[in-house]
């Protein structure tokens, strides 16, 4: 079976991440876009270098690319979010693994579903250090518009996509997989608590994805942690640099409790 960057096959408690998010080539959708990919690489290690004197274990370097855009418009196929291809984010991909840098696929679907994209980049997903996931911010029902709601999705179409990538996993003999669910309200995941987090193939992060003064950001993060949620989760944080006022520092963004965050993400 081949390895995960940093060594081994299961993702946590053997290693935390610290990511660059956004969209290459688009800065206003975060850092990730406000450098070319050798840059971004870059500053992918220095990111993960400023969090490695805090904790004993590895911090390996992240990317979490979003793949597929929330967009206003519905395009050719009516379903409001626009799909890099393939071969759009292979550089992307490839330049990473090489670098030790662990990626995650990022996915706002509009009007598709989350297993429908999901599928989409299988190919990418059966490389050892790519993950994937979901935003149901930008999930929208019939009817709904970006910008104009808050999206949201239920338990049965987040545990519908984890099956498939579980089974991805099983099928091709992988490491662990990273399968992340974006969230800063309750309602944006329905049935929270019927999710499953038992697929041994996939290491489930709830993403903490608020912004704001210091006492909004754990505002959300309580709320998130005080509904009713199935167990086995492992918990992430973003940092946001033009949003958050202050932004948390890399201690006090580990510091935070009950659970200091695995997977810290910066916007």
């Amino acid at each position: 079976m081949p390895e995960l960057p940093g060594g081994g096959t299961e993702v946590f408690p053997g290693r935390r991440i610290a990511a660059l998010y956004g969209h290459p080539g688009t800065p206003a959708m975060g850092v990730l876009g406000e450098q070319d990919l050798p840059r971004s690489i870059a500053r992918a290690h220095d990111l993960a270098a400023d969090f490695q004197p805090l904790v004993p274990e590895p911090v390996v370097p992240g990317f979490e690319i979003i793949t597929t855009v929330a967009d206003s418009a519905p395009g050719p196929d009516g379903d409001y979010s626009a799909e890099m291809s393939v071969e759009e984010l292979r550089p992307w991909v490839e330049e990473a693994g090489r670098a030790g840098v662990y990626v995650v696929l990022d996915l706002q679907p509009g009007r598709a579903s989350f297993p429908d994209q999901a599928k989409r980049y299988a190919e990418l997903l059966t490389l050892p250090h790519v993950g994937l996931a979901l935003d149901p911010e930008w999930r929208l029902a019939d009817g709904q518009r970006h910008g104009v709601q808050v999206g949201s999705v239920d338990a049965a179409e987040v545990n519908a996509t984890a099956d498939w990538l579980a089974g991805l996993v099983r099928e091709r003999g992988l490491p662990q997989k990273v399968f992340l669910l974006h969230q800063f309200r309750v309602a944006m995941i329905t049935d929270r608590q019927h999710l499953v987090t038992t697929h041994p193939e996939l290491a489930t992060v709830l993403h903490a994805d608020g912004f704001g003064t210091p006492q909004e950001k754990f505002e959300t993060w309580n709320a998130l942690h005080s509904a009713p949620r199935p167990q086995g989760l492992w918990w992430g944080w973003k940092n946001f640099l033009d949003e958050d006022s202050p932004m948390f520092t890399p201690r006090r963004t580990y510091d935070v409790r009950p659970e200091s965050p695995v997977f810290v993400s910066y916007q």
